[in-house]
């Protein structure tokens, strides 16, 4: 069984485009979304229409939650609340009503079986959207804030730099960004995990997509905070 986890497309639905063409081809059995699909890219329609259309099981992330109801003072530093509300506020022009009511209704977590290994899914951590654990976090971090419920791999994203990890025997792995690389790499990134016969081995994939695109449809649909998101999508970095 071949399983690929995607995160964090960000309305980037060139970078998606080229994420479910790598999955086919690596003949995926299912695929399952981690959130943050549509807020801060020039498609959000599209790259929502996307992943409604592979019918599989998708959670929420942080920014499906703005989309439905705002950035809230707190939650972003004061100086960028304004601009990402704008943003926001663009996104949701694109979106129609059905749209943000289907983000409304996502699920926060997602916990199965496949042959034995059991999996969690969560955005960020299983109580938070939004708290941030890096992959430099100490052991007892990600014990006490990922490793809440007995699981045998621990799939999240959020952080937008993608890694793998083992501590007690258990697998804990960052899907990375789909649409928006922090981690200097301006490529696509997901994980596949494949479980075979009571064993199972998880792999980090890259995949280039057209950047180029994706930075012209920024300025030609005068989004709000063009010249910022630009430069994330160009360099890898915020």
């Amino acid at each position: 069984m071949k399983l690929a986890f995607i995160s964090d497309i960000h309305g980037n639905a060139v970078a998606l485009d080229a994420v479910l063409q790598d999955i086919k081809e690596k003949n995926v059995d299912e695929v399952f979304v981690l959130g943050d699909i549509c807020f801060r890219g020039p498609e959000p329609k599209r790259a929502l229409d996307l992943v409604r259309s592979l019918e599989c099981k998708v959670i929420k992330g942080n920014a499906d939650e703005w989309v439905v109801r705002g950035v809230r003072e707190g939650e972003v530093p004061s100086q960028v609340l304004g601009m990402m509300n704008k943003e926001r506020d663009w996104t949701c022009s694109i979106l129609g009503d059905v749209d943000i009511e289907y983000l409304r209704n996502l699920p926060s977590e997602l916990k199965f079986e496949f042959e034995g290994e059991r999996i969690h899914v969560f955005h960020a951590t299983p109580e938070s959207l939004f708290e941030m654990i890096p992959q430099s976090s100490s052991d007892e971090v990600i014990n006490e804030k990922l490793m809440v419920k007995e699981a045998d791999i621990y799939i999240y994203a959020h952080i937008h730099k993608p890694y793998i990890r083992y501590i007690n025997g258990k697998c804990i792995i960052n899907v990375g960004s789909v649409g928006l690389s922090f981690d200097g790499l301006s490529k696509a990134s997901y994980c596949i995990v494949e479980i075979n016969n009571g064993r199972y081995q998880t792999s980090i994939v890259r995949v280039d997509f057209n950047v180029n695109k994706v930075i012209e449809q920024y300025k030609e649909i005068n989004y709000p905070n063009a010249e910022m998101m630009i430069g994330i999508v160009l360099s890898g970095k915020v």
